[in-house]
């Protein structure tokens, strides 16, 4: 039946919008084939979900694996909201064979090993360890990426609710008619909501439902577990459209409006009070805690060198708990409502090219070079013939630098006859510059990606929040029955030394000296005054005006006026939630930016000091001494010197953690502040690296000098 009645559903749709466009001559809505936009957009939008069906078509197809009902139903709703054209087996699928491909890899490289050194006596057990908790970890990933994509979309849309219903209620003041108004919406909201409302058109052209009304109803199910409040403002939209009597029409869009924001409002009043307990756990167990126990790290490697050493650091430090912090984060971003966060598209920002731009990485690189090479110095003269090359000694004494006085056998790099190593303070001064040039790579990097699209989304946002105002008297004013073509010169005179007075003087001036309709003063591709302001607010608002106004001046004067209100509360409930987020993100910020690089630095030092102290020590000699010293040289017999981590690794190790670190956490820091907001992440996380990895440096660096002082000034009587 539906091929039947899909014809006649669009040649009433046709008939429908031919009589409302007779009748307001609208230029706002075009006729656009939405099903056409809605495969176009989503392939230009999603790229990530297209690269994920790939292999999910591919490799998620080799054999058909059997879902439950109860999972079946809830993958294939997530793949919905995501807008994954999949079966729910084949992300099972995927995940099962990454997992056999993960498996096998280092079960095949193990067994390669072993035969390589001569036998299973051989076998690396922590790598084969390593790689079944990573084929666990691939298993879980690719499982639950659905979940991820379609809990990415939800933010995403989620913050575009508001702004969605504010335009529909809009538009539906003055002309009811529910496709109409969507289509509307769906060309002046951002993505990817606007893309949702594109496939409520693109599921009637293909025959799944007989009207807009059933497909746009379908679709709100898909928010009946996040956002109650978007479908019942929705549903009191439809209702308006039985009203018979128009005050009553009017004053059900407006309870529709007023249904969501105070919805969005309550919503993340209990959000900032539930979030606060998983926030702390996460910055006590994956920031506090692993800080504080680096202190114990320098010791433990003397006493238990054995069967510690830094491959374990760094699995512990750089693997086990990044993805420990990585998974409670995660964790928290579900607990995130929908209706509030960012609403700026960052890609139909004009600068967008300078933030896909591969440029910064390869400045970054190039002003950071010289810190790796830093770094890699003591590795240099060890284990390779550059020394040899220039001439140079393959390690040098304090003494012979002119530094006797730090010890004159101390050596600079500190690599034993055995080569172990480097122990030496200076090879630890040096190796600081690795963790310090690895920081500065993505902060620069970031800096130069985000500074100008910043400079602009400030310059943006002070403007949409004058221009509220502005909004609120160019409705007075075509009230009081001034046309459009003078109301815009008047409310220059009235804005004086704001940012929107350049605005409103542009459009003027188009209009006057060019002979411009309003229309194109503003849209003209060439000359219109919103080339120079490119803002949603400020688009949406002179397009409402311009629609409007060709209902009546009164029309145009209530639709501005509702506007300015509208945003005056959105902007309230905004600022008082930023306000309650404050103090959780302060503390989180201070801990990832001040405390733990401090702790971390200090840590460094001590592990020098121990190191230094038990490196000019003869144990031997003091264990066979008759002066008293031996039961004490007995007692130093449980440190091996030999074995302890060198504190060069150690604090790569450290920094290394710290960056992690920063990148987890800012993540999380702005999503739970703004939603998905790539830009502001970008920009913060390097903002954050600069202050914790400069902190972290600084402090490594003067407490190993001061309490390597402090160990050649304590030990040089007794050595």
């Amino acid at each position: 039946m539906l091929p039947n009645r899909n014809p006649r559903v669009e040649e009433i749709l046709r008939r429908h919008s031919a009589r409302i466009e007779k009748q307001m001559n609208s230029s706002i809505v075009k006729n656009v084939d939405y099903s056409r936009e809605y495969v176009k957009f989503k392939r230009e939008m999603a790229p990530d979900l297209n690269r994920f069906e790939k292999w999910c078509r591919s490799l998620g197809s080799l054999i058909k694996l059997n879902v439950s009902e109860k999972d079946k139903e809830k993958v294939q709703r997530e793949l919905d909201i995501a807008h994954l054209e999949l079966e729910p087996w084949q992300p099972l699928t995927l995940a099962v064979v990454s997992f056999v491909v993960v498996f096998f890899l280092g079960l095949f490289v193990s067994v390669a090993t072993a035969l390589i050194k001569g036998g299973f006596s051989f076998f690396p057990y922590l790598f084969f360890l390593l790689m079944i908790v990573f084929s666990l970890f691939v298993f879980y990933f690719v499982k639950s990426y659905p979940k991820r994509l379609a809990n990415k979309w939800r933010l995403k849309a989620s913050s575009q609710m508001v702004p969605a219903i504010l335009y529909v209620v809009v538009y539906m003041r003055h002309t009811p008619n529910l496709e109409k108004a969507i289509a509307f919406t769906s060309e002046h909201l951002q993505e990817p909501l606007a893309l949702d409302f594109k496939k409520v058109f693109y599921d009637v052209k293909v025959g799944k439902f007989s009207t807009i009304k059933e497909s746009l109803d379908n679709y709100l199910q898909t928010w009946k577990d996040y956002s109650i409040e978007f479908i019942e403002a929705f549903h009191l939209i439809e209702g308006s459209l039985f009203e018979p009597d128009n005050n009553r029409r009017i004053v059900s869009l407006e309870k529709a409006l007023e249904v969501i924001l105070e919805g969005v409002y309550d919503k993340m009043l209990n959000f900032t009070h539930n979030v606060r307990s998983p926030l702390t756990n996460v910055y006590m167990l994956g920031v506090v805690l692993p800080t504080l126990g680096l202190a114990l790290l320098p010791l433990a490697s003397a006493m238990i060198g054995t069967y510690l050493n830094i491959s374990h650091v760094f699995i512990l430090f750089n693997l086990i708990v990044p993805f420990f912090v990585f998974y409670l984060t995660d964790k928290i971003m579900v607990l995130r409502p929908g209706g509030y966060g960012e609403t700026e598209l960052l890609e139909k920002n004009t600068l967008y090219i300078k933030y896909k731009s591969k440029k910064p990485y390869v400045r970054a690189f190039l002003i950071c070079c010289p810190f790796f090479i830093l770094g890699l110095i003591p590795l240099l003269f060890q284990y390779t013939t550059f020394p040899e090359m220039f001439h140079f000694q393959k390690d040098y004494t304090f003494a012979d630098l002119g530094l006797g006085f730090l010890g004159e056998s101390e050596k600079f790099f500190g690599f034993t006859s055995e080569g172990k190593g480097p122990f030496g303070v200076g090879a630890l001064f040096l190796g600081m510059f690795i963790p310090l040039g690895l920081a500065l790579f993505f902060s620069i990097a970031y800096k130069d990606k985000t500074k100008e699209l910043i400079k602009e989304r400030k310059k943006t946002r002070q403007l949409e929040k004058e221009f509220n105002n502005s909004l609120f008297q160019l409705g007075n004013r075509l009230g009081s029955g001034t046309p459009p073509e003078l109301v815009f010169g008047k409310v220059a005179e009235s804005t004086r030394g704001l940012m929107t007075e350049d605005f409103f003087r542009r459009v003027n001036y188009n209009i006057r000296q060019m002979g411009m309709s309003v229309e194109r003063s503003i849209f003209d591709s060439n000359r219109g005054a919103i080339i120079y302001y490119p803002s949603d607010l400020i688009a949406t608002s002179m397009r409402i005006l311009i629609e409007s106004a060709k209902k009546g001046l009164n029309i145009a004067a209530l639709s501005l006026m509702s506007i300015s209100e509208y945003v005056k509360n959105i902007q309230k409930i905004t600022n008082r939630l930023k306000d309650m987020l404050a103090e959780i993100a302060s503390d989180m910020k201070s801990n990832m930016t001040f405390l733990a690089p401090l702790l971390s630095g200090i840590v460094v030092g001590l592990a020098a000091m121990i190191t230094s102290i038990l490196g000019r020590l003869d144990l031997n000699a003091l264990s066979g001494d008759s002066t008293g010293l031996s039961g004490f040289g007995d007692f130093l017999k449980v440190f091996d010197f030999a074995s302890m981590i060198p504190p060069y690794y150690l604090q790569i190790v450290i920094g290394i953690y710290l960056i992690q670190v920063v990148f987890i956490l800012t993540s999380t820091l702005v999503t739970v502040d703004s939603g998905e907001d790539k830009l502001e992440k970008t920009n913060k996380v390097g903002r954050n690296l600069r202050k914790g990895i400069l902190l972290y440096f600084i402090t490594a660096f003067l407490s190993t000098f001061a309490l390597f002082i402090l160990a050649s000034v304590v030990l040089g009587g007794l050595v």
